[in-house]
């Protein structure tokens, strides 16, 4: 009897011990072989593609930073890739984008002058003092803003992973970094660009930093402040370029001058695109930012966030009409732009009624998402003048009628005889 107890004993625990030795063999099979991994990356794909996991991935910078910590200590690669999550690429990436295309829309005059080389055209070297000064002026003012956060940068796991967090760098090494380049930046636009565009540059940096960073912890205008940061840069592209065609190129004129309604218009397009856009994120993570301590509407007042979003949606329908009111664009772009920006009204109801609940915010992020990037473009696409030129180009030009070419000359000629007479008896 306690043979077979112990026989029995031996049965029941020597199966658990051969499934005990067992798993580490599995679990490194399981590693090794490359079907289960991609197996268990598909199911780690699939669990963050769920309506409920978190809408994007970590930002740039806590990638960057990350990829730095895995790099050897001192090593230039190392360096460089912790200097730039300062800068948080992705964000910096998209203000020169916006500023670029700003600066491309721009109406230039003699755009329909009769030969393709009479055109006149933007200067590349200008457009190259734009980038790089916008660049630079971004990057100052994402790295004051991590300088100022990392205690709550911690409590999130979106940015614990930035570089002032994990201690990649120094505090006083970061604060050199932001001031260079808000210095070199600021510098760039002023004597690359103009005064004007670079005064607005560094106006973005005392805004972000100053301004919108504090006030995350204070109040929901924030978003609003964060939206007038964000409509800036296309107002920087606008004015460089402005300024090669102005006759004075004061800040008057380029602000507010004859041709500053487009510039004006592109900030608002910008503006109002923020509030969808960053509604909709704020929503999926609203525990976090709670948690943080910063104060969004999303945990604030849920239903006014949705309702905040639904607004500006709706707002970006009269500003892209008034950039072909305005001569920027074609009339054309009226239709193509009402169509995307219908999805972005769609998205944003379902959003508002929802109350970001059933996948709607994750719906509208991405929609707006895409929004922006295809508004742009088809706004450079139908730029005024630009499509009847490449018909002109491909079918040629009606012939000119030389009486009337030379009507028209003498009639110049006269009213110029005319104003100089005037402008003599002036004198008298």
């Amino acid at each position: 009897m306690q043979s077979s107890i112990a026989s029995a004993r031996a049965g029941t625990t020597a199966p658990s011990h051969d499934a005990t030795a067992s798993e580490p063999l599995e679990a490194s099979a399981e590693e090794v072989l490359p079907h289960r991994r991609r197996k268990r990356r598909k199911e780690l794909e699939e669990a963050h593609n769920s309506p409920n996991s978190y809408p994007i991935a970590l930002d740039a910078s806590a990638q960057l930073a990350d990829l730095s910590s895995k790099l050897p200590q001192r090593s230039l690669k190392r360096i460089f890739a912790t200097y730039l999550s300062l800068s948080k690429p992705r964000l910096s990436f998209l203000v020169v984008l916006t500023a670029t295309a700003a600066y491309s829309i721009y109406p230039v005059p003699g755009l329909l002058a009769p030969a393709a080389t009479a055109t006149p055209s933007l200067s590349a070297l200008t457009l190259f003092f734009l980038t790089s000064g916008t660049a630079l002026c971004s990057a100052s003012a994402n790295a004051f803003n991590m300088l100022m956060e990392p205690a709550h940068d911690a409590k999130m796991s979106r940015t614990r992973n930035r570089p002032l967090v994990r201690k990649l760098i120094s505090t006083r090494g970061a604060t050199v970094f932001a001031i260079a380049c808000g210095v070199i930046g600021t510098g760039a636009l002023y004597y690359g660009v103009n005064p004007t565009t670079a005064f607005l540059g560094f106006s973005n940096i005392v805004l972000y930093a100053g301004c919108y960073t504090p006030l995350k912890r204070m109040h929901v205008i924030n978003t609003w402040i964060g939206a007038i940061v964000g409509g800036i840069p296309p107002l920087m592209g606008w004015t460089a370029a402005a300024g090669q065609c102005a006759h004075d190129g004061d800040w008057k004129e380029l602000l507010f001058g004859e041709q500053s309604a487009g510039g004006w218009l592109f900030a608002a397009l910008l503006f109002a695109w923020q509030f969808p856009h960053f509604n909709s994120l704020s929503w999926s993570i609203r525990d976090e930012y709670r948690n943080a301590g910063y104060r969004m509407l999303a945990w604030v007042n849920p239903a006014q966030n949705g309702r905040v979003a639904l607004r500006y949606a709706l707002l970006m329908f009269p500003v892209c009409i008034g950039l072909s009111w305005c001569g920027v664009t074609d009339w054309s772009f009226v239709a193509t732009s009402s169509a995307v920006n219908g999805w972005m009204a769609w998205r944003a109801v379902q959003f508002w009624k929802e109350q970001g609940h059933k996948g709607t915010a994750r719906g509208l992020f991405w929609a707006s998402v895409w929004h922006l990037p295809i508004v742009m473009v088809l706004a450079m696409a139908q730029k005024k003048g630009l499509g009847e030129r490449v018909w002109r180009s491909i079918v040629g030009y009606p012939p000119v009628d030389e009486d009337e070419l030379y009507y028209e000359v003498g009639e110049l000629e006269e009213k110029e005889e005319k104003v100089g007479a005037a402008v003599e008896r002036t004198a008298k």
